[in-house]
């Protein structure tokens, strides 16, 4: 209540609500955007792996992607960059996601091990943790766990509602109820053999029979 004849001083400037769909997708966009920036200082300032003078090697992608590509730990072209799937693993996925006909602005990569470190055992429990954060902000509806290191270390997350996996090449698995799972080999192992390369394909081709079935919004 105000006196009679008194006026309310300033308040709060509040914010319209977003009023269409395009709006609410924007704004949530725009949060995951801030929030991939925080964890990316967040990464490059922590000091718990022993990566010298070497900067960490970061996720890439869209910030709110359908599909999250996880790997284990990152090859010497990643290491220079300091970018997930760099080099040959990212150009094999391109024509791989091409030939499924995926939309490439659908994908999110990144790794556990994000630091470039001599020994992969050395690299902090807490570190590997941050994936879980990566997940939070992206929110993928499937992510596609690329090797059996990737596999466990994603069900060692224990994320809400977790249920638990198993190493099954080629099937989608049910990780939380927002959260599926594709599990395929090894990319950077697969491309140096014809056979793994032939392995990998087939497990990984089912993911364009999942992206046809989306809703289309």
């Amino acid at each position: 209540m105000h006196p009679q004849g008194q006026h309310p001083g300033p308040g709060k400037v509040i914010e319209p609500m977003p009023a269409t769909d395009d709006e609410i997708r924007e704004k949530y966009l725009e949060r995951a955007i801030r929030e991939l920036n925080l964890l990316t200082r967040d990464i490059q300032a922590c000091d718990r792996c022993p990566r010298g003078s070497l900067m960490p090697v970061l996720g890439s992608g869209h910030p709110q992607a359908d599909i999250m590509m996880l790997k284990y730990a990152p090859k010497p072209a990643e290491i220079a960059e300091g970018v997930a799937f760099y080099g040959r693993s990212g150009s094999a996925l391109m024509k791989s996601l091409r030939r499924l006909q995926i939309d490439p602005l659908a994908v999110y990569g990144t790794l556990f091990v994000k630091c470039p470190v001599a020994d992969t055992s050395l690299a902090d429990p807490a570190c590997l943790q941050r994936v879980a954060e990566e997940i939070a902000i992206v929110a993928p509806k499937i992510i596609v766990t690329m090797g059996e290191d990737a596999l466990y270390c994603l069900d060692e997350l224990m994320l809400p509602l977790a249920h638990p996996l198993e190493p099954l090449l080629g099937e989608i698995q049910q990780l939380t109820p927002q959260i599926a799972v594709l599990h395929v080999p090894n990319i950077d192992q697969a491309l140096d053999d014809e056979r793994s390369k032939r392995a990998f394909w087939a497990s990984f081709r089912l993911l364009g029979d999942w992206y046809a079935d989306l809703p289309p919004w």
